[in-house]
């Protein structure tokens, strides 16, 4: 592990992430590690990742586990029309903030309760928010929640903030990210032209917000070590690791 300018830590290895995550596992209690990034570097791959190989390293019950994607918080389409705000669909006021932010308080106040909480996820095949897709279970110890915006500097991304233990940025290639972007808007129904264009009038602005609030960062990933999934077969899998359909691209 290295230090960034400031002193915040720089994850070197996929094992030292690893360790990190479970470095934040305290007793009775349940923790939210953030993961931010800009559009596609990686966050889904990423945090999927390290899921299953915390599973796979662990006896525990299945459910110790769980990822919740800041992408099941995008507005539906509808209400996007209704705000003028479709054509540039991804940008900060075209998520529930404050509706995600309440979600982790209440991941966070149910622990020891007993209680089930449900968390949405977002279906790419249809592009639109699905409620009640992910369970965060009763004895669930560690959530790893990604997206875009979790160190925005404004009222409504604090509140976000504020509910997190932890957050991880992670950093990576320009050049490989946007191509990865335009691949999946092709991958999901955009014209080639059509893809590069929302990656450059849309996706890159958002990224250059997202970036200006990387040194807020608890710690600091390079891209560079998004690993191949884990070879071994997990002992766990997460009930709320997502479908393939749901937020299963680099992101």
């Amino acid at each position: 592990m290295s230090y960034a300018p400031g002193g915040v830590p720089v994850m070197t290895t996929f094992s030292e992430l690893l360790e990190r995550a479970r470095g934040r596992l305290a007793a009775g209690e349940r923790r939210i590690i953030g993961v931010v990034g800009t559009p596609g570097a990686g966050k889904t791959t990423l945090v999927e990742a390290v899921i299953q190989a915390l599973a796979a390293t662990s006896d525990k019950t299945d459910g110790w586990l769980a990822h919740v994607p800041m992408d099941g918080f995008h507005l539906a389409d509808v209400e996007l029309e209704r705000l003028g705000r479709r054509d540039r669909k991804g940008a900060p006021d075209t998520f529930d903030a404050n509706g995600y932010a309440t979600l982790l308080h209440r991941i966070h106040s149910t622990c020891g309760t007993g209680e089930t909480v449900y968390a949405p996820a977002f279906d790419r095949d249809i592009e639109q928010p699905v409620a009640g897709t992910i369970p965060v279970l009763p004895h669930c110890e560690l959530v790893l929640t990604e997206g875009n915006y979790l160190l925005l500097d404004d009222e409504d991304w604090g509140h976000v903030r504020a509910e997190l233990d932890e957050v991880w940025f992670l950093d990576a290639d320009d050049e490989v990210r946007r191509s990865r972007l335009v691949r999946r808007h092709i991958q999901f129904g955009k014209a080639p032209s059509h893809a590069e264009a929302w990656v450059a009038e849309v996706d890159e602005p958002n990224a250059k917000l997202i970036a200006a609030s990387r040194d807020s960062a608890d710690v600091l990933v390079s891209g560079v070590l998004l690993p191949n999934p884990p070879t071994s077969t997990p002992r766990s899998t997460p009930p709320s690791t997502p479908r393939s359909n749901l937020t299963n691209l680099p992101t």
